[in-house]
């Protein structure tokens, strides 16, 4: 029988090999600010394996650029690089160190991308994207990371805590991805909603400015209270909101949020970033449980570009002026009304919108070339703003004042598997019990400008555009400076980028993609020497702009003029009835129906 046994054992599949137990040790030493170390130990580990560099939806920064000395330990174990953001191991031992320093490029300004990795003499921040290299093949598995800092230092990260406070764990390779760490000396406090924890952490420099950190943390808790509200509950157990001093922007997390909070804003006024701050909360939902279908995972490859960030900006983009205003809380434009003028206005102002739909605008969002339309710049941001408040009109006017897009998001919530523009479509049909294929066929599947006033007349409003010279605050005329440039990858030189083909650079011949050689006579090598030199541009002066398109060397002479923009107002119908009365009084308080 011991043929069979042989045959037994030879037909059997393959015993799969459990995944490595990863630990990550990050080391900081505040008296060397120029990066820090990063040790990846794997038990378990195969003979043979990969490791790459997380590649995020949204911003590929391309870190792997600034990872020095990388390393691995044991007799007969190499490691080689395999492409740009892959290293592989081979002749492996079951347990493997990998080792390399992240070192932090410098700074370029004053204030640096609130997402991105830094590291000061009383703080710094450390992430996944940037920092800490996966086990291709191994999403799914586990990790812990082990912090070795400096004495005094504290950890703020939505990583789930252990018995030792130095130590986090991740559940997946995503997770961790996902999972900022803020180090350092900071400011902390709490609130809860809902049973769930809620923590603020403020990082800041030794001469930051002192602001009105209640009124800071207490108009942020109202934001939660109603963004909460409108869905029911929260979709985490805690959360997270990390702010820094002397940094700009954000970026939306599952439980947590990286946000650039610049102390001199907030001494002026402790709500500079509560719109921002309610957008990247908002986030929470929208983006990072409700997401277009494909978006998202793990990889270090390109990723396919998404048709439905229209919805995940946009809409977002209008609770963030939304929820504020429930809460009771000041916000930058004092009514609905007028924040849709300026909204309005902007959009009107832009050509793209006449010539790409809201699937290429939203496609162009995360596109790796920022010419992706050629001579055009779209906001998704904008876009989608704008056709979520017309729906939203819609479908309050077909209702009764019933239903709003409030009863849109909560039912993308309740859709796992990720939307697309005909799930969505259908959504919105359900919810207003109307046929809105034309809505969607006309504006976001093909190109085509809103006629806001079709939807403003169903609550009693209609919109005016004046077109006006833009002028600065002081009243003068502005230039034209509707240009800006961008760094190829490979190339030493900036390349132009149109904000519209109709402006004083477009009409001149330029084309978003010329590579600069000189403005003015003077050479051009980089996008901050761009657009430095333009500023000293007075309306009337003729510019020489040297350019190689292509084989050609092209001077092109630009004569800098003004320009007009589109000022919208809102107001009400000469006539009205009750029921329009009834909709705009509760469109105007921003009700939930």
């Amino acid at each position: 029988m011991l043929w069979l046994a042989a045959a037994l054992i030879a037909s059997a599949p393959p015993r799969r090999m459990p995944p490595p137990e990863v630990t990550y040790t990050v080391r900081v030493d505040p008296t060397d600010t120029s990066g820090f170390d990063v040790a990846i130990h794997l038990r378990h580990a195969p003979a043979s394996f990969e490791l790459a560099m997380y590649r995020h939806p949204e911003y590929d920064d391309r870190y792997w650029r600034y990872l020095d000395g990388v390393t691995v330990d044991g007799a007969g174990t190499r490691i080689t690089r395999a492409d740009s953001a892959v290293w592989r191991v081979t002749g492996a031992a079951s347990d493997v160190t990998v080792r390399y320093r992240l070192r932090l490029p410098p700074e370029t300004g004053l204030q640096r991308p609130a997402w991105r990795p830094f590291l000061a003499p009383t703080g710094g921040l450390v992430d996944g994207p940037h920092a800490l290299l996966y086990v291709v093949g191994a999403e799914d598995a586990p990790a812990r990371v082990v912090l070795s800092l400096p004495d005094g230092w504290r950890v703020a990260t939505p990583l789930r805590p252990t018995a030792d406070p130095s130590s986090f764990f991740a559940s997946s390779v995503a997770e961790l991805m996902d999972s900022p760490i803020l180090l350092g000396r900071f400011h902390d406090w709490s609130f809860t909603v809902d049973d769930a924890p809620h923590r603020v952490v403020y990082w800041e420099p030794p001469d930051a400015r002192p602001f009105d950190t209640l009124t800071f943390v207490s108009h942020l808790a109202g934001v939660v209270r109603e963004a909460v509200a409108l869905f029911g509950r929260p979709p985490y157990a805690q959360y997270t909101f990390l702010f820094r001093d002397r940094a700009w922007g954000a970026l939306e997390h599952p439980d947590a949020v990286t946000l650039g909070a610049p102390s001199a804003d907030l001494s002026a006024d402790p709500d500079a970033e509560l719109e921002e701050t309610a957008h990247e909360f908002f986030h929470a939902w929208n983006l990072m449980r409700i997401h277009p279908a494909g978006y998202g995972g793990v990889t270090y490859r390109p990723r396919p570009l998404s048709t439905g960030l229209w919805v995940s900006e946009g809409f977002t983009m209008f609770y963030a002026d939304l929820l504020p205003r429930r809460a009771g809380l000041k916000v930058g434009d004092s009514t609905r009304a007028a924040h849709l003028e300026r909204l309005l206005g902007r959009y009107y102002e832009n050509p793209v919108f006449a010539r790409f739909s809201a699937e290429r605008i939203s496609q162009s969002s995360y596109a790796p070339n920022p010419a992706f339309l050629g001579d055009y710049q779209g906001s998704t941001h904008l876009n989608g703003e704008v056709l979520g408040a017309m729906l939203d009109l819609l479908i309050r006017a077909r209702t009764g004042g019933r239903r709003s897009l409030d009863d849109v998001m909560r039912g993308l919530a309740a859709d796992s598997a990720g939307f697309t523009t005909g799930s969505v479509q259908r959504l919105v049909a359900r919810t207003c019990g109307c046929d809105v294929r034309a809505f969607f066929d006309r504006y976001v599947r093909h190109a085509g400008v809103v006629d806001a006033n079709r939807y403003l007349g169903l609550i009693g409003l209609h919109a005016d555009t004046a077109w006006v010279a833009a002028v600065d605050d002081s009243g003068r005329a502005m230039p034209d400076l509707r240009v800006w440039s961008y760094l190829p990858p490979g190339s030493s030189r900036p390349a132009i980028l149109l904000g519209t083909p109709f402006g004083a650079w477009g009409r001149a011949g330029l084309h978003s993609g010329d590579l600069l050689e000189s403005v003015a006579d003077s050479s051009v090598t980089s996008v901050a020497g761009f657009r430095a030199g333009l500023v000293r541009l007075r309306i009337g002066d003729t510019v020489p702009v040297v350019v190689r398109r292509g084989h050609q060397t092209l001077t092109v002479r630009v004569v800098i003029s003004g320009f007009k923009h589109a000022v919208v107002r809102i107001s009400r119908l000469g006539t009205i009835n009750d029921g329009q009365r009834r909709l705009l009084a509760a469109w105007e308080a921003g009700a939930t129906h």
